[in-house]
């Protein structure tokens, strides 16, 4: 039976501060979905007016996932150490000063430098958003909690693409990321209503370091590989990163509360969601990072007709993420998310056979059926990976979330650069890579299931309960 406490800690924020908490929350997530939207729609222009080749230019997206996600565990352990809104806000400074400093530059390696710093603001902020919205929500509604969350990010992913596009066709480029600013000043105003957790945790410099690293060696391998002439290099570097994480894993084992959380990550609903998502989450980054280029250099269409042709997608998360999460909360999720990937594949195939003259009704039931199939699979699987860490490793948990999610991403912005510097990006290639990843998201999940089912039967047999 729960204590008063436990019972405490499953009820959530009171009203209306809960209120004011989801808002604050709202606005910081839109901050860094926003950043990411409009950055992915203006590649194929600032290729152009920065004077770099395509392959490279993809390096504004994958230099900021990759400080970004190089932070996440590191600064999850933070967060519980000094406190989950302090770390919070900490990180929204960052990313507004950076932000703003983008309208003072007009070179491509001070637009990474910047990119960098806007990473790493973005970092402390989302290693303990998750665990802060657990917090907000009663246990009961965690689900429907994500699912709100999706929406945010679906609305926010909505507005990108159209006013990235509205802003490349009409304004200076500096304009899509000093875009942010304002998001980031009104989440800050409203950050004093979020919950400022600190379940205790002792700093361990030594594994957060090599977690840092491990990571850039695992992402920023790939992205080498990707680019002409390095090939060798990545490879080796990746190589390192693979053997630099089974050393890690062994040395986290040992602690108590690991950096890297091992601990965790041995339950089957918390491993197996956490890649299941990473592949997802390429899979479905492969499509927004590829598609522009080939709505402009294929199709013809300008970038403001870009940002209104990848409007579908966000739109229909929208409709569907909070209905999804809300039924996370009463089906399995597994059974969720298997019927979403199904249709996600069904999506991904529809493009192979898109027409080259291909009209906005072609791309918008394309772009629809991904987004349902992405919506029925991505709530549901969030709601089981936070849902069953322990509530004192929530912060964890969201780490590992946010991990699995911008690892899939940086590792898809790095393939669909590999490809386009091949000559492959324009052409069926990047749907049938896509279909392939979501093929290994639905075994992650279907391995989850039978062993969790397995499990649960052998506790059965053993307590006879």
């Amino acid at each position: 039976m729960k204590t008063a406490a436990e019972r405490a800690e499953g009820e959530g924020l009171p009203m209306p501060r809960r209120f004011w908490a989801i808002v604050a929350v709202s606005f910081g997530t839109a901050l860094f979905v926003l950043d990411s939207g409009i950055a992915n729609v203006a590649l194929p222009t600032l290729s152009r007016e920065l004077g770099v080749n395509e392959g490279a230019v993809t390096a504004v997206v994958t230099v900021y996932q990759l400080v970004m996600v190089m932070g996440l565990l590191p600064f999850a352990k933070l967060g519980d150490r000094i406190g989950h809104r302090r770390i919070y806000q900490i990180g929204q400074v960052l990313f507004c000063v950076a932000s703003g400093l983008v309208w003072f530059i007009d070179s491509f390696a001070m637009l990474l430098v910047l990119r960098a710093l806007q990473a790493l603001g973005a970092s402390l902020a989302l290693a303990v958003a998750s665990a802060m919205i657990r917090n907000i929500y009663p246990e009961k509604s965690l689900g429907s909690g994500l699912g709100v969350n999706s929406v945010v990010v679906a609305s926010s992913a909505a507005l990108a693409p159209t006013l990235g596009g509205y802003i490349i066709a009409d304004f200076d480029w500096q304009y899509v990321f000093v875009v942010a600013v304002p998001f980031a000043l009104l989440s800050l105003v409203l950050g004093r209503s979020l919950p400022n957790a600190r379940p205790g945790a002792d700093l361990d410099g030594t594994g957060s370091v090599w977690s840092a690293l491990t990571v850039a060696l695992l992402i920023g391998g790939v992205q080498l590989a990707a680019h002409g002439g390095t090939l060798v290099p990545g490879i080796v570097a990746f190589v390192a990163g693979v053997g630099s994480a089974i050393y890690l894993v062994r040395r986290e084992r040992r602690q108590a509360r690991p950096v890297l959380p091992v601990d965790i990550l041995a339950l089957p609903a918390v491993g197996l969601s956490a890649l299941a998502a990473a592949v997802a989450f390429c899979a479905t980054a492969l499509l927004t990072v590829s598609l522009p280029f080939i709505l402009e250099q294929k199709l013809g269409y300008t970038p403001d007709q870009v940002g209104l042709l990848l409007l579908p997608f966000p739109l229909t998360m929208l409709f569907f993420a909070p209905f999804t999460g809300w039924l996370s909360d009463r089906i399995a999720p597994t059974k969720l998310g298997l019927f979403g990937l199904s249709v996600l594949i069904a999506g991904f195939a529809s493009f192979i056979f898109l027409p080259a003259d291909g009209t906005y009704s072609d791309v918008a039931w394309r772009l629809v059926t991904c987004a349902i199939g992405f919506a029925f699979f991505m709530p549901p699987n969030s709601r089981l990976l936070i849902g069953s860490a322990p509530r004192d490793r929530a912060a964890a948990a969201g780490g590992v979330l946010s991990t699995s999610r911008l690892f899939g991403q940086a590792n898809a912005a790095a393939l669909a650069g590999l490809m386009l510097g091949l000559g492959l990006g324009l052409g069926p290639v990047p749907f049938y890579l896509a279909i392939a990843l979501a093929v290994v998201a639905g075994a992650c999940s279907l391995a989850r299931y039978r062993t969790i089912k397995a499990r649960n039967l052998a506790r059965y047999v053993e307590t006879g309960a």
